[in-house]
C-alpha cells in the first residue's frame, strides 16, 4: 500500500495524502469565476485524509504497536489516536492502545468488542444536529456556495489561465463562505465550522447527522486487515459519501475480536 502521510495544502485543506485518487466527478455547470469555475479538462482532486482507521491483521502483536513500531508493520507512518469511546473495564485495559480515563473513556484502538462505537455515532450524530442550527444562524440570507474542490479542479485543469490565488480568491467572495469566516473569528477552533463540510452541511441537517456520525467512527480512510485502502477518490461531496458507505460497511462487518487502531496521519 502506498504511503498514507500527507503534505501541506492551504487553510482550505490540511493534508493532501500520496494513495492514488481514482478520479472525482467532474462539473458540468458553466459560469464566471466569482461562480461556478467549468474546467476544460477533468483533474483529479485528491482526497484529504488526516485520520485513518487500521483493522490490525492478527498476526500482528500488540508489543509492535505499543512500541510504535507501525511504519514497518502496516506501512502507514502515523501517531495513536486517541478516538474510540471504550467501555472496557479495569481488567480489560490492558487489551487498548492508548487508553485515557473519562467520562467517556478514550483509546486508540483494541478489540471491537470493547469499543462504544455506537455511543460514537449517537454522540456525532446529535452533535451535529446542534451544530447544523448554529450553522443556519450564521449563513441565514446568503446563497449556496460552490465548494471547495470545484475551484481547485479548475485550478489544476488550467493553472496557467486559472492560478491558485485566483481560485482561493474566488471561493472566499462567495457570500456564504464570508458569512462561516466572519462566524469563525469569533470563535474557539472546537466551535468554528469547517469549510471542507461546506456540501455536508447544505445537504441539510439531517443528512449532516449522518455524515458526522459514520465519520466519527470511520475517520477519512480505513485500512482492512487484508491491507486494502478504503478511501475517498477526491474531496467531493459524492466521492466521501461514497467512501463512508463501503468503510461504514465494511466495519459493521467485522468480528467482535478485531483489533481496531485510529492513526492521525
Amino acid at each position: 500500500m502506498a504511503n498514507a502521510s500527507g503534505t501541506p495544502l492551504t487553510r482550505f485543506g490540511s493534508r493532501v495524502p500520496h494513495p492514488t485518487a481514482h478520479g472525482g466527478r467532474s462539473s458540468t455547470s458553466t459560469g464566471n469565476r466569482s461562480a461556478k469555475p467549468a474546467p476544460t479538462t477533468q483533474a483529479t482532486v485528491a482526497p484529504t485524509i488526516r485520520t485513518m482507521v487500521v483493522c490490525v491483521p492478527d498476526t500482528l502483536p500488540s508489543e509492535a504497536i505499543a512500541s510504535g513500531q507501525l511504519g514497518e508493520h502496516l506501512k502507514v507512518r502515523g501517531t495513536l489516536l486517541p478516538r474510540f469511546w471504550t467501555t472496557a473495564g479495569l481488567l480489560q485495559r490492558i487489551k487498548l492502545f492508548g487508553f485515557r480515563a473519562g467520562k467517556p473513556a478514550y483509546c486508540a484502538g483494541g478489540p471491537v468488542r470493547l469499543l462504544n462505537l455506537d455511543g460514537m455515532r449517537q454522540a456525532a450524530g446529535f452533535a451535529a444536529g446542534v451544530r447544523h442550527q448554529l450553522w443556519q444562524q450564521a449563513i441565514h440570507g446568503t446563497r449556496p456556495a460552490h465548494s471547495w474542490p470545484v475551484y481547485l479542479r479548475r485550478h489544476l485543469s488550467e493553472p496557467d489561465r486559472y492560478p491558485r490565488q485566483q481560485a482561493e480568491d474566488d471561493f472566499r467572495r462567495q457570500p456564504r463562505v464570508l458569512a462561516v469566516e466572519l462566524h469563525n473569528i469569533n470563535r474557539p477552533p472546537a466551535e468554528a465550522f469547517d469549510l471542507a463540510e461546506l456540501d455536508m452541511y447544505q445537504a441539510g441537517p439531517a443528512a449532516y447527522q449522518h455524515y458526522s456520525a459514520a465519520a466519527a467512527v470511520t475517520g477519512d480512510a480505513v485500512l482492512t486487515r487484508d491491507g486494502n485502502l478504503l478511501a475517498p477518490a477526491s474531496d467531493t461531496a459524492p466521492d466521501r459519501v461514497t467512501f463512508l458507505n463501503q468503510a461504514s460497511h465494511y466495519l459493521h462487518g467485522v468480528t467482535p475480536q478485531q483489533r481496531l487502531l485510529a492513526l492521525s496521519l
